[in-house]
């Protein structure tokens, strides 16, 4: 036995947690992203082989990967606020729909069926990947940001659809940002804050809304967070996005736009699927 899990079913889960470890490093650094949108599908295989339960899969791949995030968007945030003020009214104003965001996904993982987040996670992964494979710079709706009524609405937004989706919502904050005119270093920054606000309030979120499920859950889960996942996945994640990162650096950037579109695409195709399957 270790930590009160049969050795084998314990080698077993953390072998899979190993390897899909890796593979999230590696897509991770080859595309420069670091969330949800590699960690949750990845996470989800790797549940999906081990067998658990259908109906409580995806909500453990999202609380996981919301946990995974955490430490990687404190020190990115951190990094950012070393290099230079960052506008902090706007992670004010941000804050609090954005917590609120959250937290509505948090209850609705407690309470809504499964394809709400499945459907949820392609409907945005098939929007990101749109953008990656035909945005362009020079988009705007508008030179600057818009009054607080509509920041709170997307702050709302971005909260809701990273704690669905179990990202940090960086890619959806900086999206908002830099189509108001927001400079990329800048939004960036602003959006590793609020992926900070994202990852912490929606990790305590899950794992308090699969209290009640823990019995169909794997073992060393609390809530819908798997303990085992979060500490096997983000060191060797972070080990292996250098080497991800450097294969990137071998490849023109349109390129890795175009890649990381389809992967995106792939995985909406992929969750959409499996409402029918």
């Amino acid at each position: 036995m270790i930590l009160g899990v049969p050795a084998g079913e314990f080698a077993v889960l953390a072998a899979m947690i190993v390897l899909g470890g890796l593979v999230t490093g590696l897509l991770a650094g080859l595309f420069g992203v670091g969330g949800g949108a590699v960690i949750v599908p990845v996470l989800y295989e790797i549940f999906h082989v081990m067998g658990v339960a259908e109906d409580v899969r995806i909500k453990l791949c999202v609380g996981t990967s919301l946990a995974i995030i955490l430490p990687t968007s404190i020190r990115s945030f951190r990094a950012h606020q070393a290099r230079g003020r960052l506008p902090v009214e706007i992670l004010r104003n941000w804050m609090l729909p954005v917590f609120t965001g959250v937290a509505v996904g948090a209850v609705a993982a407690a309470f809504a069926p499964a394809y709400i987040f499945k459907l949820a996670f392609a409907i945005m992964a098939a929007l990101l990947a749109a953008k990656f494979l035909f945005g362009r710079e020079a988009w705007r709706l508008g030179e600057k940001l818009p009054g607080r009524a509509a920041m709170a609405g997307y702050g709302f937004a971005i909260g809701l659809y990273s704690s669905l989706m179990g990202v940090g919502g960086g890619a959806l904050a900086t999206i908002v940002l830099t189509l108001y005119g927001v400079s990329m270093h800048i939004a960036v920054g602003i959006s590793a804050g609020i992926g900070v606000i994202i990852a912490a309030s929606g990790t305590a979120g899950y794992i308090l809304a699969g209290l009640p499920y823990q019995a169909a859950l794997p073992p060393l889960s609390a809530g819908f967070v798997s303990l085992i996942g979060v500490l096997l996945m983000a060191p060797i994640s972070m080990f292996a996005a250098p080497i991800g990162a450097r294969l990137a650096h071998a490849l023109a950037r349109r390129r890795l736009e175009i890649a990381f579109g389809i992967f995106l695409l792939l995985v909406s195709l992929r969750f959409l699927a499996s409402l029918f399957i």
